[in-house]
């Protein structure tokens, strides 16, 4: 919820949806894994605007969804669905040739946009995510019991600052106009949340890997748990210290979760080598929706 830099715009190769940060990305038939973010209820790309650096060994490129209504994207109307804006996110990662070889990473609402993205894509035929990363998040069956959306802007606010996503150096925030902009869009997105429904669909065929943190009000570690049932492949679940938004600052548990990213993508073969199939050997989950 911090205000952040704009992205840096490069003619001919921006996306509204992907915006950049600094150099250009490389080609989509390029050799290696790109990890594709997305951002928690009211974030925005930015919060993944350093990451390419701190993935470089193990990701080929790192970009980040940009949802409407922040960013260089102010001028739009946030979703408040989840369908037309999972749609949205689909059709333009097929249209800009990027679901070759790629992964996923999803921090809270991210996670679920996350997974119903890479549900969608299987729908329409693209290879799967060579790996999906969720962290902050209950799995999808147990989200749509909570109202937040329909709170007053004063707790609505309180809300804001009591799951952490104002930092010790934020709390002005709390009376500021910048955090009054910022309302409508995290009111939308909490509404995109609260208003997901699950549908019975078969688990995704990709490896998983899975954070939860200590403090977390929002999802805690057997509501991240559940999301083994989610995929037929190898699943881990790192806890970590922290609250709901650890994956900011600079901390002991940012540092974990970017250390096992690189590492988990590193150990991904090239998907020529592999055929674009997973190489961990598949399993019936526990558990089944």
């Amino acid at each position: 919820m911090s205000p952040a830099e704009p992205p840096a715009v490069l003619p001919g190769r921006e996306s509204p949806w992907l915006p950049r940060f600094g150099t250009p990305p490389p080609p989509p038939d390029a050799p290696g894994t790109r990890l594709i973010c997305f951002p928690y209820a009211g974030g925005t790309a930015s919060v993944y605007r350093d990451w390419r650096e701190h993935l470089g060994g193990g990701a080929a490129d790192v970009a980040a969804v940009q949802l409407p209504g922040r960013g260089l994207r102010m001028r739009e109307e946030p979703y408040t669905a989840v369908e037309p804006l999972v749609a949205g996110i689909a059709a333009e990662l097929v249209r800009r040739g990027l679901t070759r070889d790629y992964a996923f990473f999803g921090h809270s609402m991210g996670a679920l946009l996350a997974y119903e993205v890479g549900c969608a894509l299987r729908d329409r035929g693209e290879p799967g995510p060579r790996h999906l990363f969720v962290s902050g998040s209950r799995a999808p069956h147990l989200y749509g019991d909570r109202t937040e959306h329909l709170l007053p802007d004063a707790e609505l606010r309180d809300f804001a600052a009591g799951i952490g996503a104002l930092g010790a150096g934020d709390q002005a925030l709390l009376n500021s106009a910048y955090l009054d902009r910022r309302l409508p869009v995290l009111r939308a997105d909490l509404r995109v949340c609260n208003d997901y429904r699950w549908r019975p669909r078969r688990p995704l065929d990709c490896p998983m890997t899975a954070f939860s943190a200590n403090d977390d009000p929002v999802a805690d570690a057997a509501g991240v748990e559940a999301w083994r049932a989610y995929t037929t492949s190898s699943f881990l679940h790192h806890h970590v210290h922290g609250d709901h938004f650890f994956l900011n600052g600079d901390g002991p548990a940012r540092q974990r979760l970017l250390r096992e990213l690189r590492r988990e993508l590193a150990r991904l073969p090239r998907a020529a080598d592999a055929g674009h199939s997973t190489t961990t050997q598949h399993r019936e989950p526990s558990w089944m929706y």
